[in-house]
């Protein structure tokens, strides 16, 4: 359990991935190696038509990154590998051949944001507040960035990224673009997702992968750059401010 947990089920040609980590449904590296295996699996997965991904609790979808391991990196091959979690998550979930609904019930905070951009269609509740707090311990989500950019654009990635504490609401998320759909229930939000994923599910397998090929065009290169950007995040954290930052955080 000290890993967290993750389970895939298969009903009516709908997958479901569900999450769960103690604190706050935050990513260790080996539940990000779990996740990436479970879209890989999905993908060529002949009875699953659409995958919605979602995490247990009713307070926080995704913490990000585990934080004991940020803490415990000190040298760069160990950096690197650490970032690299977030990128082979993304790479695998734009490259997935069924479309990808996110539910999100709760805060997202830091790497939870690069999931949830990287998912095609996603319905939130009013408490799904977001932040990228990475520039306050010394690094960024130079990750992350692509993905969120590329759901939101330039400029909500400007205010994500420099307003490093500011919770975002769900309204905002969803004028950006992240959100499709926000709600003040989680009634509300599964009834939607739900009722997305039947309608998706019962569309041509093929044409749907055609779009999702479509939707997602001009990101071919982001295997080389996901990993150039895990090598600068994992330079920068072992550096003293981040070491410091951390320190101080922890206590």
């Amino acid at each position: 359990m000290s890993n967290g947990s993750l389970y895939t089920h298969i009903q009516n040609n709908i997958a479901t991935i569900q999450f769960f980590h103690p604190a706050s449904n935050s990513f260790p590296s080996e539940l990000l190696a779990r996740l990436t295996k479970a879209f890989n699996e999905l993908s060529e997965n002949d009875q699953a038509h659409v995958i919605i991904l979602k995490s247990e609790g009713d307070r926080a979808f995704c913490a990000g990154a585990s934080f004991d391991e940020l803490v415990a990196i000190d040298n760069f091959k160990d950096g690197k590998q650490f970032f690299l979690g977030f990128a082979n998550v993304i790479n695998t979930m734009r490259k997935c051949k069924k479309p990808i609904i996110g539910r999100v019930q709760g805060r997202v905070v830091g790497g939870g944001v690069g999931l949830v951009s990287a998912c095609d269609y996603v319905y939130a509740t009013d408490k799904a507040a977001i932040k990228l707090s990475e520039l306050t311990i010394g690094i960024g989500p130079f990750v992350i960035a692509p993905v969120v950019k590329h759901k939101m654009g330039n400029t909500a990635l400007r205010e994500l990224t420099l307003n490093a504490t500011k919770w975002h609401n769900a309204y905002w998320a969803k004028e950006k673009g992240l959100f499709a759909d926000v709600f003040d229930s989680t009634k509300q939000l599964d009834e939607s997702v739900d009722d997305l994923a039947y309608k998706l599910a019962s569309y041509s397998p093929d044409a749907v992968q055609k779009m999702k090929s479509i939707l997602w065009g001009g990101t071919d290169n982001w295997d080389k750059l996901l990993e150039e950007r895990a090598e600068i995040s994992g330079k920068l954290v072992l550096s003293e401010f981040t070491k410091k930052a951390l320190e101080k955080f922890k206590k």
